[in-house]
């Protein structure tokens, strides 16, 4: 199980915001690259970048921090969200070399795009749910949806998704610890492996989620945690590393 570092952009700075609200942000960095090389020498295999104003703009607004973290770091696997919401947007994030596309307000609003994007750009695609109550939330999670997280994974399990980043909006930002139990039922709800997200605090929660990552759960996106310090990246990833089941 992965322990994936967040770094999420807005005006072009690294910040954190509270419940995905956008008026409730905490600047942390204004050198995203800088963040990414810090979270590079933690041991961090992945990272999880978030262009927050392209979620409520629709198309991308941080694209140059993303494409200059990932020009300074080649051999890192970068996942990319927020306003992702055609194929040439896609196209252009790979070949600038990021690796993961996360289609979320698309997912739900236009399913048939996922199946599009995954047979344009196979194993590249990630599929962003978040839920409140278990419905799933769109627009930067400014709308929320009658549609059930759960049964829009099954929709997507025949199209070539790489893995699905579930986000319990209730907990995100909120140092509440991770939802284990909604994060296990998004796991078999399909055959997509699921990245956890929102609300993971500290090593506790690590070892919750490590402790069912047999049942569907790949990795683990910490964000407020790891900034203010009640989570060490590579002592998480050294335990979910290490992590043997009695």
């Amino acid at each position: 199980m992965l322990v994936i570092p967040a770094i999420d952009l807005k005006d072009g700075q690294c910040v954190r915001l509270r419940q995905g609200l956008m008026d409730d942000s905490t600047v942390f960095s204004d050198d995203p690259v800088a963040m990414a090389a810090k979270w590079l020498d933690a041991g961090a295999r992945r990272l999880h970048l978030v262009d927050l104003n392209g979620a409520f703009d629709g198309k991308p607004v941080n694209g140059e921090v993303v494409k200059a973290i990932a020009k300074a770091y080649p051999d890192l696997p970068i996942q990319i969200g927020g306003g992702i919401r055609s194929l040439d947007t896609i196209e252009a994030y790979l070949n600038a070399g990021v690796n993961y596309l996360i289609i979320g307000t698309k997912a739900v609003k236009e399913p048939e795009f996922v199946s599009q994007a995954c047979k344009a750009f196979p194993d590249s695609i990630i599929v962003g749910l978040d839920a409140k109550d278990g419905l799933v939330a769109t627009d930067g999670w400014a709308e929320v949806s009658n549609i059930q997280a759960s049964e829009l994974a099954k929709r997507f399990e025949q199209d070539g998704v790489s893995s699905i980043v579930y986000t319990d909006i209730s907990r995100d930002g909120m140092m509440q610890g991770v939802n284990v139990e909604a994060t296990v039922a998004m796991a078999q709800a399909s055959s997509i492996p699921v990245i956890a997200s929102g609300g993971i605090t500290n090593i506790d929660d690590i070892k919750a989620l490590r402790a069912v990552a047999d049942k569907g759960i790949c990795g683990a996106i910490t964000g407020r945690a790891i900034y203010e310090g009640t989570l060490d990246v590579r002592e998480a990833q050294a335990y979910s590393d290490a992590y043997k089941r009695d």
